[in-house]
């Protein structure tokens, strides 16, 4: 008989059970478990994401129809779905969430997270930041109205290109405006960071460039500036233009009195014109264009 480990069991191989025994102690999260364990609750979960069950009930049911398969997860039998529930409740998350970080540690320092192919030169930290609103039922979340008929929260993200990996995150009411999130960000001098023009603003674009972080965005329809001067563009490209600007519209200015670079490129795909924005003055209009191009 051919033994052959299931892809579940493979994954539960990068958790280590004494690591996973230890943080179990450290966090004191099976006392008074009466025999429902850590690890049989982690494999529950796990198998909820991967199965992409929707309640508890599919959750037990699907364990329970692999009765007999269970041994090599580790597990002895499949929860109940009242045991599970109130395990979810009570036990310490900060346990999965130490977990979490550990095995990040650890997937880093081995290079098991697939990290970005080094398309460009150079070796600034890559970041995006974008945002997605997830809708909810208002009869259950009245808290989260943002219509008249309407809820839902927005889930900030920032994504570190290095490894794909969330660098921060944040959930808000899905009525507050993306730019008043961009300002609570704590970026490394030499950072470069693309976003769309939700996260516009003006004071941001100065405060960054006086830290020595780097952005490169959307520029606005309704934007006033002035061409200060005109770069030569570079041939069989697909950049149009390439300024250094000053904004001189009403109050811009004294918001954001540096200069920056406007990039207009076009988009063979859609047919039309990407009027970029950025407060870098040294790189490639073409990179420029790339970097916007790779993380939206």
């Amino acid at each position: 008989m051919i033994k052959v480990a299931s892809l579940f069991s493979q994954l539960l191989h990068h958790f280590p059970r004494t690591e996973f025994a230890h943080l179990v102690a450290k966090h004191q999260a099976e006392r008074k478990a009466k025999g429902f364990t850590c690890w049989t609750q982690l494999v529950a979960m796990l198998f909820c994401h991967l199965a992409r069950a929707d309640s508890l009930r599919e959750i037990c049911g699907g364990l329970a129809c692999c009765q007999g398969k269970l041994r090599h997860l580790g597990i002895g039998k499949a929860p109940n779905k009242s045991t599970l529930s109130y395990a979810n409740k009570h036990r310490p998350a900060e346990l999965f969430e130490e977990l979490f970080w550990t095995m990040m540690q650890r997937f880093r320092q081995s290079g098991g997270l697939s990290g970005r192919k080094r398309k460009f030169r150079f070796k600034n930290k890559l970041l995006s930041l974008d945002s997605t609103t997830i809708s909810l039922c208002l009869n259950l979340f009245p808290w989260a109205q943002f219509r008249r008929a309407k809820g839902g929260v927005k889930v900030h993200v920032l994504l570190d290109h290095d490894d794909y990996m969330p660098s921060y995150a944040l959930i808000t009411a899905a009525k507050r405006h993306d730019r008043t999130v961009a300002k609570h960000l704590m970026l490394k001098p030499g950072s470069i960071v693309a976003f769309d023009r939700a996260y516009n603003d003006y004071s941001l674009f100065s405060s960054w460039t006086d830290a020595g972080v780097f952005f490169v965005t959307r520029q606005k329809d309704n934007a006033v500036y002035q061409v200060v001067d005109d770069k030569t563009v570079p041939q069989n490209r697909s950049i149009v233009a390439d300024q250094v600007i000053k904004l001189t519209g009403p109050r811009a200015e004294e918001r954001c009195p540096h200069l920056l670079r406007r990039i207009v490129v076009w988009d063979d795909q859609n047919q039309r014109e990407i009027v970029l924005l950025t407060n870098h003055l040294d790189f490639g209009a073409s990179t420029i264009a790339a970097i916007y191009v790779t993380v939206n």
